[in-house]
C-alpha cells in the first residue's frame, strides 16, 4: 500500500473491539445521551497500532472500532459522528438526516486513508447516507490516540473517567456535555 498505509495484519483486533465497546457502554452510562444526539469520535488507528499519529493508516482498525461503535448505537437513535484528520480540517461524517435535522451545511469531500484517516473512510463506508459536515455540537465524545475533538462538543464539557485508558495502545480521553449554569447564587439548577 501507500506510504503511511498499514498493510500488517492486526494481531489484536478481538482486544480492540472489547476495549472499544467497554470505554463506549461506560460513556453512554454517564452521559445518559437521547436519541438524536450526535456521538463524536476521533479515532487515530496509527496511535491504537502503537505507532506515530498520522504514519501507520490501518483500514483493518478503522473498520473494526466503527463497527464495534454503531453496533453498540443500534436502536439507541444517537449519531455517529467520525472526525476526520487534520488533512480534511477535522470534518465530521455524520448521516445525511442528522445533517438535515440540524440544519448543517453538508460539504462536499469523501475521506480516504490518508485524507480523512481510516475510522472516518470506514465510517463513511458503513453509514447509510454519509455526509460531511465541517463542525457539529456533539453532546459526547471519545478521542482515540488523542485527535483533538473538544471542537466538536457542545460548550461545556465534562470528563468521564473509564474502567481503562486505552484502546490497544492509543490514549482515550471521553467527555459528556452539560448545560451552562447561568443566573449566579439565586438561580436554581436542575440536575443534568
Amino acid at each position: 500500500m501507500g506510504a503511511g498505509i498499514s498493510n500488517e495484519k492486526c494481531k489484536n483486533l478481538d482486544e480492540i473491539k472489547a476495549e472499544t465497546k467497554t470505554l463506549l457502554t461506560e460513556l453512554l452510562d454517564a452521559a445518559k445521551l437521547e436519541p438524536g444526539d450526535a456521538l463524536v469520535v476521533g479515532c487515530s488507528s496509527s496511535e491504537v497500532a502503537h505507532h506515530k499519529i498520522g504514519s501507520f493508516s490501518s483500514e483493518e482498525i478503522g473498520n473494526a472500532i466503527c463497527e464495534t461503535i454503531l453496533e453498540v448505537l443500534d436502536g439507541t437513535g444517537i449519531y455517529l459522528a467520525a472526525q476526520c484528520c487534520e488533512h480534511l480540517n477535522r470534518a465530521i461524517i455524520v448521516e445525511k438526516q442528522y445533517a438535515k435535522e440540524n440544519r448543517i451545511p453538508i460539504v462536499n469531500v469523501v475521506p480516504q486513508l490518508k485524507a480523512g484517516g481510516s475510522f472516518a473512510t470506514a465510517t463513511y463506508k458503513h453509514l447509510k447516507e454519509p455526509v460531511a459536515v465541517e463542525e457539529i455540537q456533539a453532546a459526547a465524545g471519545i478521542d482515540i490516540g488523542d485527535t483533538l475533538i473538544g471542537m466538536h462538543l457542545k460548550p461545556v464539557a465534562v470528563p468521564v473517567r473509564g474502567s481503562i485508558d486505552s484502546i490497544g495502545n492509543a490514549h482515550t480521553v471521553m467527555a459528556r456535555t452539560r448545560a451552562k449554569f447561568i443566573g449566579g447564587e439565586r438561580a436554581v439548577y436542575y440536575k443534568p
